[in-house]
């Protein structure tokens, strides 16, 4: 075992693996305008937020929690009037219905305005707050939290120190070296005290699929499996409850539920793929809180493993990939070994890949769900020996090989689906 890793692993998870309020790209806006607004002496006048077509496709449609509204506009003007900068991505936990229609008073008197951004980068955001003759610009690039410049009344006062290259680096990427059968080994074997941590993930997640299942929000994909099962139309069952439970965090995220996420890879849908799935399971099975938390780390750090392959927003949906860690904790917790494992991710790549993200809205939570069913099928074939061959598509086989054709797919030709989905966004 490469127990040399596994510090850097639990460093890795504690980075990735935080609560979020609401959806992590229009909170990237409403955070660089919170922090603008700090720096300035006077009321916010005029917001002016920059962004990249990712982060732009993933904001246009999506609710932003607390405001009843969807969209990067209404995200960059309460973040400026009312967010709290030192809150990350819970930027907007203490906004109140007058600061929301003070925002809206802004958005109607054109005060507001957001615009797509000549950046190569993937995940960008440069918002500038107006406050008479003074203005303030923050940009936070590569990641949803990451300040790289503010400038203060056209003077740049800060910028962040360049990525760091050499071999030092690498014990923040741990995996350069590692596999998924290290991150088998880890989860298996780390003592307890250094991952319970990850059992916040179970009780952030679980409330918020709680609070889904009230069908008040988004397209109540929970909620509707719930209603059916009362109706004697759906059976009860480890499925049903999967799909039911799991959606219904997604459906109450999605539809602005002022309630957090815990996320995974900046995504709080991608948190909830990870984690619910492995809750529903554990639940199922009852089996103690040590394996419960095993499962939980297993889930959410394969997928991040399999994220760090690939670009961190793409044309690829993140919940599919999010729902082949959680593979790996439902598998185990069903009495798989790391075989079983690997043959589950590997058919789910067979079968789920290339489920294209055209933006954050509620429906999403449709793709958390179908990707959830397809982790449920996959585990089940893989403990009765089956899987998706090496002989078919982009499936190795071997499931490290298996991930690394997935995130060429999703970092090659799908760059082009990407801009194609944008431009049909755009165009509607």
């Amino acid at each position: 075992m490469k127990t040399h890793l596994w510090n850097s692993f639990i460093n890795v998870v504690k980075r990735e693996v935080v609560p979020a309020l609401g959806c992590t790209e229009p909170v990237s806006v409403a955070l660089a305008a919170a922090i603008a607004r700090d720096k300035l002496n006077g009321k916010p006048e005029k917001i002016t937020a920059l962004v990249s077509p990712n982060l732009m496709k993933n904001g246009m449609g999506v609710g932003v929690p607390g405001t009843g509204m969807v969209g990067l506009p209404i995200a960059a003007a309460v973040g400026a009037l009312a967010g709290d900068a030192k809150a990350k991505l819970e930027v907007l936990k203490h906004i109140t219905p007058e600061d929301v229609a003070e925002a809206k008073a802004l958005i109607d008197a054109d005060c507001v305005s957001v615009g797509v951004a000549g950046v190569s980068n993937i995940l960008y955001a440069k918002v500038t707050v107006n406050s008479g003759a003074e203005f303030v610009s923050v940009t936070i690039a590569d990641s949803h939290t990451h300040v790289v410049a503010i400038e203060e009344n056209g003077i740049t006062t800060y910028i962040a120190a360049p990525a760091t290259t050499d071999a030092n680096s690498k014990s923040d990427n741990p995996f350069t070296e590692a596999t998924a059968e290290d991150i088998y080994d880890f989860a298996l074997h780390a003592p307890l005290e250094d991952i319970r941590f990850i059992e916040q993930s179970y009780a952030l997640n679980d409330a918020l699929s709680a609070e889904g299942l009230t069908g008040k929000y988004g397209l109540q994909i929970g909620a509707t499996f719930q209603r059916n099962v009362d109706r004697g139309v759906l059976s009860g069952g480890l499925l049903t409850d999967v799909l039911r439970r799991t959606s219904a965090a997604s459906d109450a995220r999605m539809d602005g539920a002022m309630k957090p996420a815990m996320s995974n890879s900046g995504s709080g849908n991608q948190g909830i793929a990870a984690t619910m799935p492995v809750v529903v399971v554990a639940d199922f099975l009852n089996v103690d809180k040590e394996k419960t938390i095993r499962a939980l780390m297993l889930s959410h750090l394969m997928a991040i493993y399999i994220k760090s392959h690939q670009n961190k927003l793409s044309a690829l949906c993140g919940a599919t990939t999010a729902s082949m860690g959680a593979v790996a904790g439902m598998t185990w917790l069903l009495g798989g070994d790391f075989d079983k494992i690997s043959n589950a991710i590997c058919s789910m790549i067979g079968d789920i890949a290339g489920i294209i993200c055209d933006g954050a809205k509620a429906s999403c939570a449709m793709k958390v769900s179908s990707s959830a069913g397809a982790a449920v099928k996959a585990a089940l074939m893989a403990l009765d020996g089956i899987r998706v061959t090496g002989n078919e598509g982009i499936v190795a086989d071997d499931v490290d090989t298996s991930i690394r054709n997935l995130s060429a797919l999703a970092n090659g030709s799908m760059t082009q689906t990407d801009v194609q989905i944008l431009d049909i966004m755009v165009r509607k």
